[in-house]
């Protein structure tokens, strides 16, 4: 980097020329970059300037103070704003006025702060009023810009703004902000500054340079505000990014009946279809729009039409400009080849871009765009492929409602975010987020959201605002969670205090439950049923390619039947891991296993183990048959005894009668096995080595389960199996010769060949640390990353949710370790096992079927040391599918550079 006397700090654009371009999104933000990108494009973009992230970086560097060198540059970027517009800023007679707007590198909607119509003040605005020839718009604009200042840099609470203005609403007797005169005007204006100087014990700034200094410090403070870190940590996103500051000369949409302003998105975010798509205001600031005050009109009329709305469109209301925009629209996504969301502004009939980004969709928008655009040859199959976030695709796996089940509709608003959802009506974030943490499914009802709520939103299932349209920040922030919302239910009467809301005669209170489909914009009282989602179309075509593409399997872990044919359904190659404890848990069988935990010798124990024998191979069939001849894995009995023993007294009385023995002999029974620390103690394969007829038992039914299924369908079976837990080559070498031996029976006996490969669970250190001597035996490695983590931290993944959270608060851990694997650690450990493992026995077979077999940035990891597949729970299959394509892509990126 240079030194900082030579750094610049200030990139201007403006006027079809720019000193920055869209790839320079890690230094100017993602609204800067691309402010300069439209200006290069010659499209009408007001001058203006960009702080970099830089200072953003030195600002918190160096005790909130910026470098020495800034004020220059910023003075020489803000004469050349003004030589652009032929205003000068503070000029009493002909002010120019600017915006102050962050611009992160991500996109963050209104998780930072904002300040339009900066440099008004006592004296400029009377040049305003002259200037515009509107001297209620000046003061109009003043007023916002008293309140927006006041809140965001002087820390003004907003509802005091707010009462002031009510109360004069209501002194005179009116509804609406447009009622209000320019003499309304000039006297909120005095009691909005009477307000701050009454909070302040100071007078509202009036020199302009201390104001924009102000609002410079206060979008760089606001990086480090609540709802920007619970962002970035929700959407994983460096706190050491920092965030660009954009300075822009002001246009107005609120100039009368020939000014307006809107946002727009180039194809459709909520289904992706090649549409215009988009609200806008007319006499209006940008600000109007999406924070749901005043409900926006639709631009085109087809949108209009869908949405049946009495407004006109813009398409009927300035069809001059309406086809300008169109044609900017068209060739914004030629451009960046990919669907924008754009902000724009009409003053006076004339057109300005104010914002250009990649737009936040759904993931059923991603996919249709992207098989879209490479259907029109814009982008390859594998950017296409590349272009789909994999953890996205979980809005398309779960349940919709079923059409065929009643409802009673209470209210319809906008259908804002995709999906459905059922949960206890809330009033507020905080109820959201803490009932969400016990358990309950929880919708929040909110008038409007704001980016305070962002916590709330993320813990609800769905998300009702009675105010907003389609852009406000409930529908832009609930598409990019996945959560259903709907927007602008008008009819619907929220009273927070009295934790209610009516609707057409009825009255729900907190706690009730009722139903939302953002998918129409329906909103239901109770619980709806719902259905499973069909993966069809665009889904199955990127899906088709990603599987093209990817080299590394993926598999699933299920036990169950409907696990296995859900996991079938959504592309699962084979079986990862089959926990055959879980098996073991059924009402049918506890009894005899329970039987088998309080026999007193080895004839006892085989006895009840030859009950369970007939129901495991039952198990084993079925799921053969599921995969059709796919790989299983099946990992032996794993947990230790005493987890299958009850805990209550009236439990031990009941498996004592069923045993045929006493009570106390039971209680007995459960006091021996109690281990202080049971998840390192009697569990795994030293279960085998102690009662080695178990896994007898378990082999043979694996085995003669095999013999059936060929013999009623002549479908081959493989069987893995896998022994867990182990530590050393010897305690692989004992059990496997168990193996062994029931396979040499179960063949003798059925006049069969049956092949199957014997392996080994790596969750301990020692094993990756010997995995070379244990690869002599094993002819696959499963790697267990859930208890790799816990035995490699010294964490139990039950109890470390109480502490984790300041590890990531410190920056000592930046993810959970049992969401995202701890490449540096147990990552280490991984590699090392694939290493040593590998130089034994070259074509030994690697996988993994911990948590993080569905966690994408875990598979890129998995994709580097070269495991041959992942398994992962049933609905993270699809992601596991993507991200091993975006892994495999990446990988061949990395050999290319």
């Amino acid at each position: 980097m240079e030194s900082q006397a030579t750094t610049r700090w200030v990139y201007s654009f403006g006027d079809g020329k720019a000193q920055g371009r869209a790839d320079m999104k890690n230094l100017l933000g993602g609204k800067g970059a691309n402010l300069a990108e439209m200006s290069n494009l010659g499209l009408p973009v007001p001058a203006g300037f960009t702080i970099t992230t830089e200072v953003c970086t030195y600002y918190y560097a160096n005790g909130r103070s910026y470098p020495a060198d800034l004020k220059t540059q910023v003075e020489a970027a803000l004469a050349d704003v003004e030589r652009s517009i032929g205003s000068r800023f503070g000029d009493a007679a002909d002010p120019l006025l600017v915006s102050v707007r962050s611009g992160a590198r991500a996109s963050m909607p209104g998780m930072m702060d904002t300040v339009l119509n900066l440099g008004l003040n006592d004296e400029t605005v009377r040049g305003l009023a002259r200037r515009s020839g509107d001297e209620r718009f000046a003061f109009d604009s003043y007023r916002r810009f008293i309140q927006m200042y006041g809140n965001v840099v002087l820390g003004v609470d907003h509802h005091h703004f707010e009462e002031i203005l009510e109360h004069a609403k209501r002194d005179r007797d009116i509804t609406l902000d447009t009622e209000m005169t320019s003499a309304d005007w000039q006297a909120v204006v005095q009691d909005y500054k009477k307000a701050v100087a009454h909070a302040l014990g100071r007078p509202f700034p009036q020199d302009v340079h201390e104001q924009l200094w102000g609002a410079i410090g206060a979008v760089f403070g606001s990086w480090m505000n609540q709802r920007a870190i619970t962002y970035r940590r929700l959407h994983d996103i460096p706190a050491d990014w920092g965030t660009a500051v954009n300075v822009q000369a002001m246009v107005f949409g609120n100039m009368g009946e020939d000014c307006a302003t809107g946002v727009a998105f180039t194809r459709d975010p909520s289904t992706g279809e090649n549409r215009f798509y988009g609200e806008y205001l007319v006499n209006a600031q940008g600000e109007d729009v999406v924070a749901g005050i005043r409900t926006p009109q639709h631009l085109t009329v087809a949108g209009k039409l869908a949405n049946k709305s009495d407004l006109p469109a813009m398409e009927e209301v300035m069809p001059e400009v309406f086809a300008q925009l169109d044609a900017v629209r068209l060739r914004l996504e030629r451009h960046y080849r990919d669907m924008q969301d754009i902000e724009f502004t009409v003053q006076q009939g004339k057109l300005y871009m104010l914002q250009t980004r990649t737009g936040k969709r759904t993931a059923a928008a991603a996919l249709k765009i992207a098989v879209d655009l490479c259907a029109e040859g814009v982008v390859t199959r594998e950017e296409a492929v590349r272009r789909i976030e994999p953890s996205s695709l979980d809005q398309l796996l779960h349940p919709t409602l079923d059409p065929k089940a009643q409802r009673t509709v209470i209210a319809r608003g906008l259908p804002a975010s995709p999906g459905a959802a059922s949960g206890k009506l809330v009033f507020s974030a905080d109820e959201a987020e803490s009932l969400s943490e016990m358990g309950e499914a929880v919708i929040l009802c909110r008038i409007e959201t704001s980016p305070e709520d962002i916590h709330g939103m993320h813990a609800a299932r769905g998300i009702l605002t009675t105010r907003g349209g389609m852009t406000s920040h409930a529908a832009v922030v609930a598409r990019g969670m996945g959560r259903a919302c709907v927007a602008g239910a008008g009819e619907l009467r929220v009273d927070y205090k009295g934790q209610t809301v009516m609707v057409r005669g009825v009255t729900i209170k907190a706690g009730d439950v009722v139903t939302i489909d953002g998918s129409t914009g329906e909103v239901m009282l109770g619980e709806v049923p719902t259905i499973q989602p069909e993966l069809s179309g665009d889904f199955a075509t990127l899906m088709g390619w990603a599987d093209g593409i990817r080299r590394m399997r993926v598999r699933t872990n299920a036990e169950t039947p409907l696990d296995a044919r859900t996991a079938v359904r959504f592309g699962a190659e084979g079986i990862g891991l089959c926990r055959t404890e879980h098996m073991f848990f059924d009402t049918d069988r506890i009894v005899a296993v329970r039987e088998m935990i309080l026999a007193e010798d080895e004839a006892g124990r085989r006895a009840a183990l030859a009950k369970i024998e007939p129901m495991q191979r039952r198990d084993f069939v079925e799921l053969f048959g599921i995969m059709k001849g796919l790989p299983v894995t099946i990992r032996l009995l794993d947990p230790p005894l005493h987890e299958f023993l009850p805990n209550t007294e009236e439990e031990m009385a009941e498996v004592a009668a069923a045993a045929g023995i006493d009570a106390p002999r039971v209680r007995h029974r459960a006091l021996q096995l109690h281990e202080a620390n049971p998840m390192l103690g009697h569990r795994g394969c030293r279960l085998g080595i102690s009662y080695p007829e178990i896994y007898e038992m378990q082999a043979r039914a694996i085995f003669e389960a095999a013999v059936e299924v060929f013999r009623d369908s002549g479908e081959t079976v493989t069987p893995e199996i896998m022994i867990p837990l182990v530590g050393s080559r010897k305690e692989l070498d004992i059990l496997k010769a168990v193996i062994d031996r029931v396979a040499g029976e179960v063949m003798q006996a059925s006049g069969r060949r049956i092949d199957y490969l014997v392996g080994t669970m790596i969750e301990l250190p020692r094993a990756a640390l010997r995995a070379g001597d244990i690869a002599a035996s094993a002819e696959f490695f499963s790697f267990g990353t859930n208890d790799l983590t816990q035995t490699t931290f010294g964490i139990s993944r039950d109890d470390a949710a109480s502490f984790l959270p300041d590890y990531q608060r410190h920056g000592i851990l930046e993810h959970d370790p049992f969401v995202s694997l701890d490449q540096e650690g147990v990552g280490e450990l991984v590699r090392l096992a694939v290493s040593r493992g590998r130089e034994t026995r070259p074509d030994v077979k690697l996988g993994i079927c911990g948590e993080h077999g569905g966690d994408p940035s875990s598979i890129r990891f998995c994709e580097q040391v070269g495991l041959d597949y992942v398994s992962c729970s049933p609905y993270r299959v699809p992601i596991a599918r993507l991200a091993a394509a975006q892994a495999t892509l990446a990988g061949e990126r990395v050999g290319r550079d």
